[in-house]
């Protein structure tokens, strides 16, 4: 037991310390979508380009934060205010939001899978305060923002921006940005590449919400 143990912690330990210079080209999701596509008798479908945080659009950043993590400058890695929101949510019976954090989120993408459990959970609270200490801000985010899903067999920003806007993530305007995190709740339900007019109208709540938001700090030379 104690060996197991030593394994776990070790061999966790030493891929996020590997993942915090290394590319990740290849994350669980991915696997698991090239896997229901086989078994669909479908084309295997997967666009993926990894590139440095300073490659992409300032306004990409500030986009998802503003869509799914407002606090992420600020907090550990766990939102707690809107974890209470969440909690309370459930308790009055309304429909409840989503609690996880760009860092929870990054851990549970790079790491583990993506069905809920307890057990997925707690391993997500894990590699979360091991990223956020190990990583720091900055590596999250351009973890987070080369390794999420954003439609159908796309991961990244570099891959969306070709495969919906013709250009390079570097050259997504304001408006891409916004439209492209607005279908992140849900991409492979909702299209950055043709948006309905409830993604429009998310679009625009998220350029709203951007104006509150500073442009997320560069590395500097």
């Amino acid at each position: 037991m104690r060996w197991i143990v030593l394994l776990f912690f070790g061999s966790t330990i030493l891929a996020v310390l590997i993942y915090k210079w290394c590319p990740v080209y290849v994350t669980p999701l991915m696997i698991i979508r090239c896997a229901q596509q086989v078994s669909h008798g479908e084309k295997l479908r997967l666009k993926h380009h990894w590139v440095p945080l300073d490659s992409m659009s300032i306004y990409m950043p500030v986009a998802v934060m503003a869509s799914e993590d407002q606090r992420f400058l600020t907090h550990n890695g766990f939102d707690f205010i809107e974890i209470n929101k969440t909690l309370e949510e459930r308790r009055s019976g309304k429909r409840f939001r989503g609690g996880s954090t760009i860092s929870q989120q990054t851990a549970k993408n790079v790491f583990l899978w993506p069905k809920a459990s307890w057990v997925r959970k707690g391993l997500e609270a894990y590699f979360t305060v091991l990223i956020e200490f190990i990583w720091g801000k900055e590596r999250i985010m351009e973890v987070y923002l080369n390794s999420i899903e954003m439609g159908d067999g796309i991961y990244g920003a570099e891959a969306v921006a070709q495969q919906h806007f013709g250009r390079r993530a570097i050259t997504l305007t304001r408006p891409n940005c916004a439209l492209i995190a607005a279908t992140l709740p849900n991409p492979l339900k909702f299209s950055s590449k043709e948006p309905s007019s409830h993604m429009l109208k998310r679009q625009t709540a998220i350029m709203n919400q951007m104006r509150h938001i500073d442009v997320f700090p560069r590395k500097k030379d």
